[in-house]
Formats: C-alpha cells, structure tokens, sequence
C-alpha cells in the first residue's frame, strides 16, 4: 500500500506519494504555487477557491503520473490557526486568514480570559490575535451577516472533496478554542469567540476515516477506495518527521516561519504537563501534545534577502556566507512579520543595526538567519526547563537542507548540546503519513538523520 500525503502550506500546495515504510517514491510529487496576499497593515490571506484548484492540480498530475494506482491512505498536514468565514450555504463570505494575519484585536472593552493562567493551561492559548478566541468576532464585524459558521482552510478543502470533513484534534487545538484535556470546545474561550459550537465544524472522534465524495471519485478512480486521515497541524508533522517524538529531542524547523518544539505522551482524560508562561502547546492527535514557539519569519527571510538585494547565488553565497560570520557586523530584529503569540508586536517590527557603507548585502543576510538561531536558543532553554534535562536538537526543513550554512550557524548557537539534522526535505509529508497509520512512537528511530555538514538526501 502506498500513502498520499498533502501539504497544505502557505506558500505552496503539494502531494507526494510515499511506500508503506514513509518512504517518499522518487518523481511522485506535483505542487503548486499559492499566493499569500500579504500587506504593510498586516494582512496575511489566502483565496480559498484558488488554494482548493491548486490542491485538484495537484492530484491531477499525480493521477495522470501513474502515482496513485496503489494509493490507500491520505494523510494530510495541514498549515493551524487559518480561519475562513462561511455562508449559509458553505460558500466562502471572506478570505483565509493564515497564521501570517496580524490584523485582529480584541474588542474594546472586553477583558478577556477570567483566569489567564488557567486558560492559558486548558487551550495551550492565550487571549491573542493569531487564534480564534479573538479572530471570529473581528471576522464577524468585517464580513457582515452573510457569516453563519466558521472552518480552517483543511476543513474547507477537503469538505469539498470528501463525504464529510470534520476537524481534527491537531487543527482545533491551534484555533485556541479547545481543551486539550478533555479534547472538547472550552466554553469560555468559545464564549470570548462570541460563537457557539454547532458554528465550529465537528470535532473528530478517535479512528476517523474520510472517503472522496461520488464527483471526486470518478475524477481519480486510484483513490475511491482509499481512506483519508484526520489532518494534523504541519509543525506536529514535522516534528514526528524529524524523528521528535519525546521530551529528549527538541525540533528546530525552518520553513516559510520558522519553530523549535517537542512532543510528549499525553493521552486524552490525561492531566496535562506544567506549562511554561512563553510557550504554546496543541494537539498531536488523540494521544499526544505538542509544546513549543513559533515564529513569522523562516525561510522568508532569505526570500525577502533574495528578492531585495543582489545576492550572489548557490556555493559562492555559502562562501560568502562563511566569511560574514567571522566578523558579523549586523545585528537584526528578524520580526518582519511581527510577533507569533504569546508576543504581540506588529507586522513590521524587523531592524537592522550596524550597517555602514562597507555593509554588504551577505552581510545583512547573516544577520538575519543569526538573529532567528538566537531567538530560538531562548525558547530552546525554556523547554528544557520544563523537562527539567538539555534536549538534543533535530533541525529540518527546506530553508536548513538549502543553507549548510544556516545549520552550522543553529550547532553554533546551540553548543553544547547535541545538534543533528533530518536530510528528509520530506518531513511534513513522513510526520503526518506515521500519525495516519499510528506510528508516532516508531519515529525516533527514523532513518535520515545525520551531522549538520552532511549533504542533503539523494531523493531531494
């Protein structure tokens, strides 16, 4: 049996076929450029009924490939925190709002949570813009009465797709309207939402299985019979892709944004492990949590570096690169997209200091990378101070396997802990295929990990 999985990114759409062991086949990959809507007030959205045509490509390629004749499971990683308003008769009343959207705020005059700390402690949340405790009524005020219900970009796609679509625990605890103990909608955080459950997509329960719906099915014939797994969030994916499954490794992954986090066994009816002040935590699935930070800049900052200034290209950067490092003459606040919760500075917050007309364009370009390795080290420590031990550090993600010098710069701002890195460009795809077919314990044994100078996979 071969696994479909789907990534539903936010800056690209792909599927890509793996074997029974998680395995990505060599060619089986078709993806799609999405365009992020993106502005200087902070808007960060997406159109729903693109990403949904890009994600039918997709899959059209692969059919007409050949790739999906021994397809039977789908496994979906899927980007948290989106948020789409919809009518009453489903269609879309407003853009997507990603992770990226730091337009929303709380209503005047309301003081949110009663007891932060023990909101903080059942949603893994606090009372902030990135989840849906205060993006609903932001939402509601813009888009007018044509909102009756709200769903998460996966629950929109593949409601579209299959006979039923309901959401899975990994995607509702990032709305931050969840209790991650009795995995049910908190009551007050719904109520500081102003919305009520049956206007949330269902939750699903333990075991769900999805199948294409009768249209759908006819398009790709290969995947009728197939069954498609709850989604779960993209940074839990990744982490069970890097082999991250335990409090004795912490994931640093760089993507779009960048995270640094770890997974623990936390069954559900469980009580929940302390939770540091500064950290988030969600849902796996039905059986493990995932605690950690997270950040608006990645991957995008090379981009914005690559776009902007003339950079030189491929070993000549690395090169270059190399010789920064040795005199890093810029210092840089890399919160070009502002603050990922619990922090709150707005989009446009990044700096640059120390530039000089000797200032080279590289030289810019390590500060930024430097000034990400560091944030992440603070969090690091955080972590570590919950599980009361150093952790060994697991980096991944396309913006490390495209940057030997990037991984370099995180092993040196981490010393002396243990820093290794998953060679698997594929981990989001391997995490969430492992989570649909119950595997996560298996990953820490996870082949592809290996020393942060080692060149990437033959199959990237």
């Amino acid at each position: 049996m071969d696994i479909l999985a789907l990534d539903l990114g936010t800056s690209s759409v792909r599927g890509l076929v793996l074997d029974a062991d998680a395995v990505p086949r060599p060619g089986a990959l078709a993806r799609r450029k999405v365009h992020l809507a993106t502005g200087d007030d902070g808007t960060g959205t997406l159109d729903a009924a693109t990403y949904l045509a890009c994600l039918v490509e997709c899959l059209d390629e692969l059919a007409a490939g050949g790739h999906l004749r021994r397809v039977g499971l789908v496994a979906t990683s899927a980007q948290w925190h989106s948020v789409l308003p919809l009518a009453a008769d489903g269609t879309p009343s407003g853009p997507v709002l990603t992770w990226l959207d730091t337009r929303a705020a709380p209503p005047d005059g309301d003081g949110g949570p009663t007891d932060p700390e023990d909101y903080h402690r059942r949603t893994g949340t606090w009372w902030h813009r990135c989840y849906w405790s205060v993006r609903l009524p932001w939402l509601r005020e813009r888009c007018g009465d044509r909102t009756v219900r709200f769903a998460g970009l996966a629950e929109y796609v593949l409601g579209e797709l299959l006979d039923a679509a309901p959401m899975s625990m990994s995607l509702a605890s990032g709305t931050g309207l969840l209790d991650l103990r009795d995995l049910d909608w908190d009551a007050e955080a719904c109520a500081l939402a102003g919305v009520r459950p049956d206007q949330l997509p269902p939750l699903a329960p333990p075991g769900w299985y999805g199948r294409l719906g009768a249209g759908y099915a006819r398009r790709w014939p290969q995947l009728a019979e197939a069954q498609w797994s709850a989604p779960i969030g993209d940074g839990a994916a990744s982490n069970v892709g890097s082999g991250c499954v335990d409090p004795s490794r912490a994931a640093v992954t760089i993507g779009t944004s960048a995270a640094v986090r770890m997974i623990q066994a936390v069954p559900a009816g469980t009580e929940l492990p302390p939770l540091p002040d500064q950290l988030w935590r969600y849902r796996v699935d039905h059986d493990h949590v995932v605690t950690g930070a997270a950040y608006s800049s990645g991957g995008n900052l090379f981009a914005w570096a690559d776009r902007e200034l003339r950079l030189p290209t491929g070993a000549e950067l690395e090169a270059a690169l190399h010789r920064a490092a040795a005199d890093l003459v810029v210092r840089a606040n890399p919160r070009f997209g502002g603050d990922r919760p619990p922090g709150t500075a707005p989009a446009g917050s990044g700096e640059l200091r120390g530039l000089s007309f000797g200032t080279t364009a590289v030289d810019i370009l390590a500060g930024l990378m430097a000034g990400l390795c560091r944030l992440v080290a603070d969090d690091l420590a955080q972590l570590e101070a919950g599980v009361g031990e150093p952790m060994e550090v697991v980096l991944g993600g396309g913006a490390l396997t495209a940057s030997p010098w990037w991984r370099g710069a995180f092993a040196d701002v981490l010393a002396p802990r243990t820093v290794r890195w998953q060679r698997n460009p594929e981990i989001g795809a391997t995490g969430a295929a492992l989570v649909a077919l119950g595997r996560v314990a298996e990953a820490i044994d996870i082949g592809g990990i290996g020393r942060t100078d080692e060149g990437a996979a033959p199959n990237t």
